[in-house]
């Protein structure tokens, strides 16, 4: 089992920045693949980004792309998004999830363990 835990999410003007962090428990953190994904009130969680277990590869939905970065640091078991230019419509619960393959995935049910999410709200 592994638990996952972000931290980060805060209240910032538009064209702020904020960098979100997930923690993982367990040992097997450098054999998962990580994303992050966000919640807006009414709407469903959607796809925000992707790394793979090694971090030589990412993804990111098409409305972040340029703003948007994803890292991790394995020794640390942690993910980040970096978030740039923030935007109102960035405003979302955030999600760090983890996937018990290396290669990196864009849709949740790919996913196989979630954290509880972290709130970003980006006033205008």
């Amino acid at each position: 089992q592994v638990q996952l835990v972000e931290s980060g999410g805060d209240l910032v003007q538009a064209g702020g920045s904020l960098r979100l962090s997930c923690v993982a428990s367990g040992r097997t953190f450098s054999s998962y693949a990580m994303g992050w994904f966000r919640q807006a009130p009414g709407k469903e969680r959607e796809f925000v980004a992707t790394i793979t277990a090694g971090g030589g590869n990412t993804d990111y939905a098409d409305s972040v792309k340029g703003r948007f970065t994803i890292s991790r640091d394995n020794a640390k078991n942690t993910v980040y998004l970096e978030m740039n230019s923030l935007k109102p419509e960035d405003t979302a619960v955030y999600y760090c999830a983890a996937r018990r393959f290396p290669g990196r995935a864009l849709f949740r049910n790919m996913y196989d363990y979630w954290g509880q999410g972290t709130q970003v709200t980006v006033s205008s």
